[in-house]
């Protein structure tokens, strides 16, 4: 199918935009509403827009009438909480579809790599308009921590650590890459995950932001390195084996 891209994520499928002052916003993910929701670790979510407005989190093809990851309704209760959330979210002019906070509790490196996944941004959506990208605006200081981004989810060579300190803007195609975060540190990390859709708008608020397209990742020790893949080696043969044995 032909989709509108942006053109700068051709190369590497994201792009890392200028910081901005989380220090100058208050801290509303603090107050919003949060409903127990996993994915890629230990996480729950409070959503700001759903489907239609209700405080959830499925996909929007679940719901009846289906629809694409666009055209996101506000939920009221969240929304009155944290105007500027919703404001950050917006700033773009793009079309949203879903929004919402994450609550990421600390992993290691190893459950990182185990939780890579791909989104399925796109479901639903119509040849010819904009492919469905994700912008994740770091919203705690966490240093330490850092998006792990993979081409091919088996080939270390091909990934890519994106620091998240207060304030990180990044902009990804979740549907090309593998992705999770690696979060370390001590405190729960909070992140505004908003589905947009790829056009004018959203291409303009990237080049006003001195996009760059390729990062030096952050160093892991080797031997760190070594033990997530033979971690997840082993976490794929049992899980191999157990549906094996299912199916016997």
């Amino acid at each position: 199918m032909t989709y509108v891209k942006l053109p700068v994520l051709e190369e590497t499928g994201y792009v890392v935009l200028d910081r901005y002052d989380q220090g100058a916003d208050p801290a509303e993910w603090l107050d919003i509403e949060y409903v127990d929701w996993k994915s890629s670790g230990d996480t729950r979510f409070a959503p700001l827009a759903s489907a239609y407005g209700e405080l959830e989190c499925n996909g929007f093809w679940h719901h009846d009438p289906p629809k694409t990851d666009k055209d996101g309704v506000w939920v009221p209760g969240n929304v009155a909480k944290a105007p500027r959330l919703q404001a950050r979210a917006q700033e773009p002019g793009a079309n949203i579809g879903r929004c919402r906070v994450i609550e990421l509790k600390p992993n290691s490196y190893a459950d990182a790599i185990h939780n890579l996944h791909q989104d399925d941004n796109n479901r639903l959506n119509p040849e010819g308009t904009g492919w469905i990208v994700r912008g994740f605006f770091n919203l705690t200081d966490d240093v330490d921590s850092v998006m792990v981004l993979r081409e091919d989810r088996d080939n270390p060579a091909t990934e890519t650590r994106i620091p998240l300190p207060a304030g990180a803007q990044l902009i990804v195609d979740t549907q090309r890459l593998w992705h999770a975060v690696w979060h370390p540190g001590a405190q729960v990390r909070y992140c505004l995950i908003t589905s947009w859709e790829s056009g004018p708008e959203l291409a303009a608020y990237i080049d006003a932001r001195h996009p760059v397209t390729r990062i030096d990742s952050p160093p892991v020790p080797a031997a760190e390195l070594a033990e997530a893949e033979r971690r997840e080696g082993q976490r794929r043969a049992s899980g191999a084996m157990t549906e094996q044995m299912s199916e016997a």
